[in-house]
């Protein structure tokens, strides 16, 4: 189904007909941070877009991804995914004040032998996941959320849209314990975002009334920008991806096949941790790149 026809509200009506109070929980917190995820435009005014929208289209794909599978799923896996979905972006727009606190709390291994510790748009870039988790830690309780185990699913699915081991089994257990008594399954509502978060790639991302292609000064940014424009759509198969793409030039037609070999590493890992240990599939298998 092609990404711009329409959007999917699945999980957004089944947890109104499952969980009221979580629904009503959700959506305040969308509308009480409705500005909050564009703040990162203050600190990465050429950065393709982490805005709310992104997130919306982040739960959109993953109520693609989900599909007859959402009849299975619990209320409390439906509130996480969506909520995980909507804040896993919250740490790119975090404030310098939060930046310092948060900080002092994330290993950051032996980044810091090859990058400047001054370049703090880098780090919260390269980081953004984490500085994420934390700033849903921070913030727990204007999030609303129902307890500490809430709060640890939400903090789980929202950093594992990047870099985390979504193996590890006490980071992403199958059966997390909840403080009601229901479980959910960390690794495949992890994997959802990050494989939604992955394949949110086409033009409507970066939209001509947001950003001016033509103004932008450095190459990078200009090639980064050309590559979304080209690509014109993303249709979600029940066994693939078909990445549609309407170009004439060499580098960006170039750029379009390696962004579909990151996208298709990123399904493979995600079909690793899922279809192999928890009850959950993802169906897709592979990634095409079809011209337009």
């Amino acid at each position: 189904m092609p990404f711009e026809e329409t959007y999917d509200f699945s999980m957004e009506r089944h947890l109104l007909q499952l969980d009221p109070v979580l629904h009503k929980r959700f959506t305040s917190t969308v509308f009480g941070l409705q500005y909050v995820l564009s703040n990162y435009k203050l600190l990465f005014p050429d950065f393709t877009d982490h805005s709310e929208l992104h997130s919306l289209n982040v739960i959109d794909f993953s109520n693609r991804l989900i599909a007859d599978q959402i009849n299975r799923m619990n209320a409390d896996e439906i509130y996480v995914l969506l909520l995980g979905a909507y804040l896993h972006d919250t740490g790119m727009g975090i404030t310098k004040e939060d930046f310092v606190d948060f900080s002092n709390q994330i290993d950051f291994g032996d980044y810091f032998e090859t990058h400047s510790r001054d370049d703090y748009p880098r780090i919260i870039r390269d980081f953004h996941n984490e500085f994420s988790g934390m700033f849903i830690r921070k913030y727990h309780a204007l999030l609303d959320l129902p307890s500490e185990e809430y709060m640890f699913a939400v903090i789980q699915t929202s950093r594992g849209h990047r870099k985390t081991n979504l193996l590890n089994e006490t980071d992403y257990p199958v059966a997390y314990k909840l403080s009601d008594g229901n479980t959910v399954c960390l690794p495949y509502l992890a994997a959802l975002i990050r494989l939604s978060d992955e394949i949110d790639i086409t033009a409507a991302r970066n939209s001509k009334l947001l950003y001016d292609i033509e103004s932008f000064t450095e190459e990078n940014q200009r090639f980064h920008f050309g590559l979304h424009h080209a690509i014109r759509n993303l249709i979600i198969n029940e066994s693939e991806f078909v990445v549609e793409m309407h170009t004439d030039n060499p580098t960006l037609l170039e750029g379009g096949k390696k962004l579909c070999e990151k996208m298709q590493k990123t399904l493979d890992s995600c079909i690793l941790a899922v279809n192999d240990r928890t009850p959950y599939r993802i169906t897709q298998k592979r990634v095409l790149l079809k011209l337009i």
